[in-house]
């Protein structure tokens, strides 16, 4: 007998965990913290890419056309771009910190094979050695190759 009795209280606490939320309301069970902005953005940036996986998925499997896929990709993109910049910033608006960026590594010298250079005051690339400035002071032609340490043009010396 208390067996039963035990039982019975055991599964109607059960049974009013379980349904709590349906009669509490679910502003009163569902409360959260507000998101902060990181969290925000991040959330934001998800949803773009998952919309993009979508209409991906969509036209792979034939509910898509290819109009229409066009049309919701470019915007999809640009949503998901719009998010991954984080700022708010729309994607054709210049950053300040872009400029920055690109305004330094306008001054770096560059390697046509390896790309910028960590070494500001470098004459041949330090990983594929290539003359940097690529081109001969002296008659203009282009130096292309590696290591080279005079012109094949005019024969002027490249570097010391």
């Amino acid at each position: 007998m208390l067996a039963l009795v035990l039982g019975t209280i055991l599964a109607v606490g059960a049974l009013v965990f379980v349904l709590y939320p349906l009669f509490a309301g679910a502003e009163r069970v569902a409360r959260r913290a507000p998101l902060s902005p990181a969290q925000a953005a991040s959330a934001a940036e998800q949803e773009a890419v998952a919309a993009l996986r979508e209409i991906e998925f969509d036209r792979v499997t034939g509910k898509l056309s290819d109009a229409d896929y066009d049309e919701l990709h470019a915007r999809d993109t640009a949503r998901a771009l719009d998010a991954m910049r984080g700022d708010g910033t729309p994607a054709g608006v210049d950053d300040p910190v872009e400029a920055a960026v690109r305004a330094y590594r306008a001054r770096q010298r560059s390697c046509g094979t390896c790309g910028p250079r960590p070494e500001a005051d470098a004459l041949y690339c330090s990983t594929c050695g290539h003359y940097l400035p690529g081109v001969c002071a002296a008659c203009g032609s282009d130096v292309t190759e590696a290591a080279a340490a005079f012109c094949t043009e005019c024969g002027q010396q490249l570097a010391a």
